[in-house]
Order: C-alpha cells, then structure tokens, then sequence
C-alpha cells in the first residue's frame, strides 16, 4: 500500500513551464479523478465529489431560500424539440450525440442526449401552465449533460458533466429579468465566499450569448496562466421559448398571453477553476469552507514516545470532529512524517496538525497553514477557539490573494496592438471600447485569439473607442483567452 501511495509526492511540472501539464498531473497525483474508457469523461474519485457535495449543499440551500423546488426531467430529448427554437438548435447541433436504435429496433425519432434541457422543460411547462395562478414556476434540477466535445480537459470541459439548470417562467418580463440577476448574484457569493475566486460579473456579447437566450449574464474568472474561465451564467430568455413551446397562461384580464422564461447553471468546472486558481507548484490549495478534509492531524517523534502521541492525536481528532471540522489522522508508522507532510499539501489540505513528544509535555500542538507554509504554535486548550479562526483567515487570505492576481493581470487597452501585446506577452484580462459591431469583436478574435468575456456591470474604466475601428465604444468590454 506505502508503495502504491508514492506516486503522489513525486515531482510535479512547474506551473511556469507547462501550466496545461501542471494541471493534469496535479488532479491525478492529488486523487481527484481518474480516467474512463470512453473518450471525453471522466471519474470523480471522492475527494473531487465531496466538494461537489458541497457545491450542491451550498447553493441548493439558496435555490430553496429563494422559492425554487428541485425536479428531474429526461435524459432523452425528442429531435423534433429542437426544432421549435431555431437558434438553439443551431447553436447546439455539434455538439449533439444521438439514440436511433434501442432494443435492437431502430427508433422512429431520433433522441439527442441531454446537453441542456430548455427543449423538454418547455414542452413540460407548456402542458402545467394554464393560469397566472401557475405562475411564478420556479425549479431547478441537479442532472448530468452530454456535450460531445472535441477538445477535452478533465472538470473543465468533458463530454459528460455535472451540473445543476434552473428554469423558470413568469408573468412578466421585469419578473424574469428580476429573477436572472437573483441567480447571478447567488452565483456570485458563492463562488467568491466559498470558492474564494473573484469574479468579474457583467453581460455576454450578442455573438457569446447562449443559444436561444435574448440576454446572456456572466461571472468571468481568471486562471493563474492569465486564461478567464466562465464560473456560471444567468439567461433572460424572453419569450423565445415559451413562443417555440407554446406556453401560454390565462391572465386576470382573460387574455391568453405567453410567459417570459429563465435559465440559469453552473458545473463541475467550478472544481477545474477552484484548481487552477488557488493551485501552486506542490499542488492543490483548497479554500477550508470547500476542502473535503480541512484539518489533518500527523503524531511524530520517535518509536518509544509513539502509543503516548497517538493518544493525545487521537484525542484531538474526536473533539475536532464533534465540533463538525473536517478532520482525518494519520497515524501510519510505515511511512516518514515528510513524507506525509508532502502528501497531503499536494492534496491541499488547508492546516496540518503536528503533536510530538515535545508538544505533549509543552501541552500544545503546531499548526502549518498550506496557503502561506507558516507554522504557529498553540496550546491544547485554546485549539477550540484558534483553530476555526485560523480556517477563516485562510480562506479571506486565498480569497484576498486571487484579487491581487487579477488585479496584476488585468489591463486597459486602446488599441488592437496594445490589446494584442498584452494578451500574447503578459497574459491576463484585458480591458478595451468596443463600437458594438460583431466584426470588430471577431477582428480582435483573429488577431490574437482572445474572445470577448462580458461587458462588466462596474468596469474599472471606460474607453472611448472601438479598440479595433476607432469608432466612438459603446461598451468596455474584458477580452482574455479562456478555457
């Protein structure tokens, strides 16, 4: 088993050298996950799935405070659904695997695998609307999609994922508006309170907005190779689909009038960006509000002290846990406490507890922060109290630290050559006017591979011309590249 288990603490690639390399070896070494014989997926190995856990916990908590119920609708969606939106078909057909035979029989009507389910919950909606009565209808569903991908980066874009789609509908279109900033906003305390990963929240361009929606919101992250990652998203759908479904309520007026609809989700991906935003060069760094173990406690000293140590580890490990923290011990004598230490910081785990000999007779233990590696010495009978704290500093701390490293990264530009230069040399969110025009967005696009992330609600400045036409800008937009 003690051979088995070295494969984690070998050396990692420098995330400077080969940031794409860093990434793969720190999900396997770490244990997070493992490949599948189908191309594209993957396995959630525990600890990856405890914190999606906590995802789901978390923000199902908000959903429920907020009025949403949680339903399951089909995997298997009908193609003629598809055909009732034109623009979302469009926008997913690509991606699209399909069922046409079952049972040996070959089906009537093709079935595409869920990669997202406006289609079959406008066809639900459309039969158990009848009233205003009926409305708001707000739920949300926890399900996996299907999204046959041709470039694949295990958490950040498989061909299967897990991930959690609201819909609602409304009576009114200030209604659904008012719902899709409620889903950005809670969407954004999460991600920053328990991911500890700011974000920049702001509206897709029309060429970026989802498939079918009018309106398309975002929260954008930064990577630590200067990439932006889409966090989660909130889309206004009009009535774009109630009119493809027919969903049509009874209004107190007596007047037959489509609702207004919203969808909105974020994924597994969060764990990708979690990785890729906090991660060092010895491996995973996990925000405590998230990390599956926060706290591991390792006896060390010699042979004859050791039943004594463990005793008081032990000790230690069950008041921890009846005070709910995330604790695990490991009190295994066939591997060297380094060897240990190196280990579960490539896991992450926020604070390593040490207790020797030395410390029994001082009556203290020695905490070391993964974050910062600073170690502080703290009597047994205030670990009660120091401990909790502790986990709150470090999580502001990662949280205040990625703000540092966007603020470093990010730029303003006003022209297509400061914008290029920025991206290709230093790398990183670049600020820049856009006119408005689709052409001018696809000029900056083609010239250094960047795509227009959103256009920020508070933006740190306003250009006044098109970075590409010079023309006077009528937005800021934040360009990056992007995962």
């Amino acid at each position: 088993m003690a051979k088995e288990n070295k494969a984690f603490v070998k050396e990692i690639t420098p995330q400077s050298e080969d940031f794409s390399r860093w990434y793969l070896d720190v999900i396997q070494k770490a244990d997070l996950m493992d490949y599948s014989p189908v191309r594209g997926c993957i396995v959630f190995k525990p600890d990856s799935y405890e914190i999606w856990e906590t995802c789901q916990r978390e923000l199902d908590k908000e959903f429920k405070r907020t009025g949403h119920r949680n339903a399951y609708f089909p995997l298997f969606i009908p193609e003629s659904f598809f055909q009732k939106e034109k623009e979302h078909v469009e926008g997913f057909n690509p991606e699209l695997p399909w069922v046409t035979e079952a049972g040996g029989d070959k089906l009537e009507e093709r079935l595409a695998i869920r990669p997202t389910s406006e289609t079959m919950i406008g066809h639900m909606y459309a039969q158990w609307i009848q009233s205003y009565r009926d409305l708001p209808l707000l739920l949300n569903q926890w399900a996996n999609v299907v999204r046959w991908e041709k470039r694949t980066m295990p958490f950040l874009r498989t061909s299967e994922f897990l991930w959690q789609e609201g819909h609602t509908a409304h009576a009114t279109e200030d209604e659904a508006r008012e719902e899709t900033m409620q889903m950005l906003d809670i969407y954004t305390k999460f991600v920053e309170e328990f991911l500890a990963i700011p974000v920049i929240r702001g509206q897709k361009t029309p060429s970026e907005k989802f498939a079918g929606a009018v309106d398309t919101y975002s929260i954008e992250a930064i990577m630590k190779d200067g990439k932006a990652l889409q966090a989660g998203t909130s889309h206004y759908l009009g009535q774009n689909f109630a009119k493809g479904f027919e969903i049509q309520y009874l209004d107190k007026d007596n007047q037959l009038k489509f609702v207004y609809t919203t969808s909105w989700g974020v994924s597994t991906r969060m764990l990708g960006a979690l990785i890729m935003v906090h991660g060092d060069d010895r491996g995973l760094v996990l925000p405590p509000k998230v990390a599956p173990t926060q706290v591991v406690i390792i006896p060390i000293g010699p042979q004859k002290a050791r039943e004594a140590v463990v005793t008081a580890a032990t000790e230690i490990y069950e008041k921890l846990r009846s005070s709910d923290i995330r604790v695990r011990m490991d009190a295994r004598d066939d591997v060297s406490p380094g060897w240990k230490f190196n280990e579960y910081e490539m896991r992450g785990i926020p604070v390593r507890l040490e207790i020797g000999p030395r410390d029994l007779e001082n009556q203290q233990v020695v905490l070391v922060r993964r974050d910062t590696g600073e170690k502080t010495f703290v009597p047994l009978d205030e670990l009660d109290t120091t401990l909790p704290k502790l986990l709150d500093e470090i999580q502001h701390a990662m949280f205040e630290a990625a703000k540092s490293f966007r603020a470093e990264h990010s730029y303003v530009a006003n022209t297509l050559e400061e914008l290029t230069n920025y991206i290709d040399e230093k790398r990183g969110f670049v600020l820049a006017g856009w006119c408005g025009d689709d052409a001018c967005e696809r000029a900056v696009k083609d010239a250094c591979s960047a795509t227009s992330r959103n256009i920020p609600f508070d933006p740190p400045a306003r250009p006044s011309q098109c970075v590409t036409c010079g023309q006077p800008a009528k937005h800021a937009v934040w360009f990056a590249k992007s995962y």
